[in-house]
């Protein structure tokens, strides 16, 4: 009988922490949204992403509309699917729009969202993106390392003249590729190849 009462009591209290959480996330959704589907509590919609997923966005925007809200888990998404509208995004509230959310990483990772992937749309933004296009990414600048890259290729083209020196061999090029980028990445900014 007491197993009975126990089983019950947490079914019941299972049931009280659910209700709860479902009114927390029905109460906290920012206002001025665009219309989005039912969503679960903890994971939002991604019960509803399944691939290909401009289908599934598709089918979502003949029931709610051109625009509207979803959220992955605890971040709300406006998806739009109007060209229009679009373009009108791009061109009259580009600026309003081109922030990134903050989020914990960015704070803890990226130096309080400082870096240039991380910070926000203004002065600072600006300057660094100002920097990488002058000191890093300029034409003058890729020249200087196009031996090294020139390099890295030849050694490509080395390991698999090797793999198939006695005829044909299967070659996995993913990773291949992805040694011969960090091989790049490596000695263009400290000099030393990574393997």
């Amino acid at each position: 009988m007491e197993a009975i009462l126990l089983y019950l009591s947490l079914t019941l209290l299972s049931f009280l922490v659910a209700f709860k959480l479902i009114l927390k996330t029905r109460t906290t959704r920012p206002k001025h949204l665009p219309p989005s589907p039912p969503s679960l509590p903890i994971i939002g919609h991604l019960h509803l992403i399944k691939k290909p997923f401009h289908r599934t966005f598709y089918a979502v925007s003949q029931k709610y509309g051109q625009i509207f809200s979803l959220k992955f888990g605890s971040q709300f998404v406006v998806i739009v699917s109007s060209l229009s509208i679009v373009e009108e995004c791009f061109t009259k509230n580009d600026i309003v729009l081109a922030n990134r959310p903050p989020f914990l990483l960015g704070k803890h990772v990226a130096y309080n969202n400082s870096t240039l992937v991380q910070s926000p749309y203004g002065d600072h933004w600006r300057n660094l993106r100002r920097i990488s296009t002058l000191e890093i990414l300029s034409n003058n600048r890729l020249n200087k390392f196009l031996g090294i890259q020139k390099d890295e290729i030849k050694h490509l083209q080395r390991n698999l003249s090797r793999n198939s020196h006695h005829g044909f061999a299967k070659v996995e090029l993913q990773s291949m590729l992805l040694e011969m980028t960090f091989n790049n990445i490596m000695r263009m900014v400290g000099g030393k190849r990574y393997c």
